[in-house]
């Protein structure tokens, strides 16, 4: 304490994660927390992440002073999350639970404090245990789908597509977005298996690219043998139900999270759901909207898992094994108890 030391930062990430996430616009805030994440080598993305998750459940009643073993968890007090931190490297007191992260305890405090289950699920940003990163993806189904029908959860190391969706309007289909959300991870996944940096493909494309022989089977194969075997299916992992987001990743959770953006929210409701929002409630609205929102997030899985060669229920489907030249007995015999 006291003491003039160097960070190492804060990038985006960390930023957005320690820094507005939290309510927290004190730059002291963030560099301190910034610091200390880097100094117990915790994530800041994790941190963050899960950190606004107990902020809300504070909020809300989940949580108190006597939950938190005394930290103030209210919205901006770094400090209370500087507590967290401190405690959660020296593995004692509250810290000892947040260490467990978002998944673990929107579950816990459902169980445990009778929290309820629902919401919890809907604001636990989480995906296969692995915290969101800081993008906000509500309105790209596909940055969506790059975050959530991933094998490692919600980062932008597979697929990272909000630019390609939002702003240059590339892929506007159901189809296009599945394509983008093949195809991504593939050739993200092989510059990692050549140990190439993935910055020169973006610049760069070679006159002749569309000549060589189609690198994405080598990367294909790396991510069905993670579906069905390493990671997923034989551990009883990887089916539809685990590729969908917690509905805050989606849309608005709660009626002021609407009121917020109601223009907006009203608008689309008009043009693209087909209903007039006038005389709705903001219950009604926010119901109409939820039940909308899921609806394209299937209509998506379902091109995805189409394109990747998968069932409607995300396994890998012995044709296209063959076609991968993956056919092999015990790879379908994992495959067959799934269909």
């Amino acid at each position: 304490k006291g003491t003039k030391v160097c960070v190492d930062g804060p990038e985006y990430e960390t930023a957005a994660g320690c820094g507005p996430n939290l309510y927290v616009y004190d730059p002291h805030g963030i560099l301190e927390l910034n610091f200390y994440c880097d100094t117990y080598g915790i994530d800041t993305i994790s941190f963050g992440t899960t950190t606004s998750f107990l902020m809300e459940c504070w909020e809300h009643g989940v949580l108190n002073l006597e939950r938190t073993d005394g930290i103030d968890l209210a919205w901006g007090n770094w400090q209370g999350a500087a507590q967290i931190l401190h405690d959660l490297a020296d593995g004692k007191r509250f810290g000892v639970l947040a260490g467990k992260g978002v998944r673990f305890l929107a579950d816990y405090f459902a169980r445990e404090y009778g929290a309820d289950a629902g919401f919890m699920k809907d604001i636990a940003l989480h995906g296969k245990g692995l915290e969101q990163s800081e993008y906000v993806g509500k309105e790209s189904l596909a940055q969506q789908g790059g975050y959530y029908m991933t094998n490692k959860g919600p980062q932008h190391d597979e697929a990272w597509l909000i630019f390609m969706d939002m702003v240059n309007n590339k892929i506007p289909s159901f189809e296009d977005k599945a394509e983008a959300l093949h195809y991504f991870p593939m050739f993200r996944t092989w510059f990692g298996l050549q140990g190439l940096c993935k910055l020169p493909w973006n610049d760069i494309e070679p006159a002749d690219n569309a000549k060589w022989p189609e690198s994405n089977k080598v990367p294909e194969h790396v991510h069905n043998y993670i579906a069905l075997y390493t990671a997923d299916l034989r551990q009883g992992h990887g089916l539809r139900q685990d590729d969908y987001p917690p509905y805050r990743a989606m849309g608005p959770v709660l009626e002021d999270e609407y009121l917020a953006r109601a223009e907006r929210y009203d608008k689309q409701m008009k043009e693209k759901i087909g209903i007039d929002p006038a005389g709705k409630s903001v219950a009604e609205k926010v119901r109409i909207t939820r039940e909308y929102r899921f609806s394209q997030y299937d209509q998506l899985m379902d091109a995805v898992f189409r394109r990747r060669g998968w069932t409607a229920q995300g396994v890998p489907t012995p044709e296209h094994l063959k076609d991968l030249g993956m056919d092999l007995p015990e790879l379908l015999a994992v495959v067959r108890k799934h269909l």
